[in-house]
């Protein structure tokens, strides 16, 4: 283990018909007919993490959630935060307020009825909160009992991303306290650093070197996300996608199981609220009053040469 700093292991718990950039390609009325392998991939992710003495965020959907309720139950069973992903996968970016609410208490009714555990904390399908979007869509998740989101990546992307957003956790409207995928700062710009495909992507050593970079630079704990079906190297193909989809899709997916286990035993893992919201049963509730943005984020270490 290469520090003693306890990082946020996140997993998104949704099933590879469900990611986004297969949308264009299967409509959601053919969800259910689909192979679903979610329920065996969750099972390994759970073995590995109790082989490895780690806990972890499961950002997990309502509608699989429905399906799989013992899948649910066995995750907080074994110790790891059950929250939110909404509940069918749809992007805030294209909800409206209204909307957006009735998904985000249809997931956390369905997940809290399941398990029996509270939900606090949401991470939007495809980091989908934006400069458009964010001021109601944090509002309503605070007036929906969430006390933490993982929703906004300060990173260029083509799909998502706000690159001057901060970079680690901090305060936004209504006292909900936003907890950013890790990133990297070098040559002026944020770099992913925090898994999913770019974790596929890249050589082990340099993804381990980057959240190493961020532990003790920038002293900050950070947080890394992935998906069940990432370890899925089994799972039915697509057909007609296009090259780029197929890329980064199915990139790796062979290798993604012996990467994590590495990066278990490289680094010290946790849950999202035992790391950035010190959860204890006697505490207060989290201070109510909006800080505005960027001045609340903490303050930016300095840039890095990758060489």
């Amino acid at each position: 283990m290469t520090n003693a700093m306890t990082n946020a292991m996140t997993i998104d718990v949704e099933d590879y018909f469900q990611v986004s950039a297969m949308a264009p390609y299967i409509r959601r009325d053919e969800w259910d007919a689909r192979e679903c392998r979610v329920e065996r991939n969750v099972e390994r992710i759970l073995a590995l993490l109790q082989r490895r003495g780690a806990q972890a965020t499961f950002f997990t959907l309502g509608w699989l959630a429905e399906r799989y309720p013992q899948m649910v139950r066995r995750i907080v069973e074994q110790g790891h935060e059950l929250a939110s992903h909404g509940y069918g996968h749809e992007r805030v970016s294209e909800l409206d307020r209204a909307r957006f609410r009735q998904d985000l208490m249809r997931a956390k009714g369905v997940l809290e009825d399941v398990s029996g555990a509270a939900v606090r904390g949401y991470r939007a399908p495809s980091f989908s909160i934006d400069q458009r979007n964010r001021a109601w869509a944090f509002e309503t998740l605070a007036e929906t009992g969430h006390l933490y989101s993982s929703s906004i990546y300060p990173i260029k992307h083509d799909h998502y991303g706000m690159p001057d957003a901060p970079r680690f956790a901090h305060r936004v409207e209504a006292g909900l306290l936003e907890v950013p995928p890790t990133t990297l700062r070098a040559g002026e710009r944020n770099w992913p650093s925090s898994g999913g495909g770019y974790f596929r992507l890249l050589p082990y050593a340099v993804s381990r070197w980057m959240i190493r970079h961020v532990n003790r630079s920038d002293r900050q704990s950070a947080v890394f996300y992935f998906h069940p079906w990432e370890i899925d190297p089994g799972q039915p193909r697509v057909a007609g996608i296009d090259a780029k989809t197929r890329f980064r899709h199915y990139l790796n997916l062979g290798t993604m199981e012996r990467r994590l286990d590495r990066l278990l035993g490289d680094f010290r893992w946790g849950r999202m609220d035992e790391i950035f919201l010190a959860l204890r049963s006697d505490a207060p509730a989290l201070p109510g009053a909006a800080l505005a943005w960027p001045a609340q984020a903490m303050a930016p270490a300095p840039a890095v040469t990758v060489r």
